[in-house]
């Protein structure tokens, strides 16, 4: 199931990339939390549920003018799958923004229940139970 697992969050971060939310909600439970708590952004904050996750996602696609969203390493473990990223974001006024992430997305059934930005790889790893 895990790589399964890993496919879901795959798609889900194609679908956010390209602009299709719609298909991103279909991958996410209707309870689904996102903390984004850890942010160092205006966004910062705990978004539950489908419509509050499709806001905070569109927040991004209001500001930016494009998004692209370049997985680096997959770790599943579970019903957790650890993505780290680099993200490319570019203003309406020509401002292009890098970023490095790590967060952890929690799936059951086959659906995305959580999504948890992280400091470092370390708090993931640990999120995900794979620390001592």
């Amino acid at each position: 199931m895990s790589q399964e697992n890993v496919e879901v969050v795959r798609r889900a971060i194609e679908a956010f990339s390209s602009g299709d939310l719609d298909a991103t909600i279909q991958m996410a439970d209707p309870e689904i939390e996102v903390d984004w708590s850890k942010s160092s952004g205006v966004e910062a904050g705990v978004y539950r549920g489908l419509a509050q996750a499709r806001h905070f996602w569109a927040t991004f696609h209001d500001v930016f003018e494009r998004i692209e969203v370049l997985p680096v390493e997959f770790i599943e473990h579970d019903e957790y799958v650890i993505v780290r990223d680099r993200s490319r974001l570019w203003g309406r006024d020509g401002i292009e923004v890098t970023v490095r992430t790590v967060a952890v997305a929690t799936l059951r059934d086959g659906r995305i229940v959580a999504w948890r930005l992280c400091r470092d790889k370390d708090e993931a790893l640990e999120a995900a139970g794979l620390t001592q």
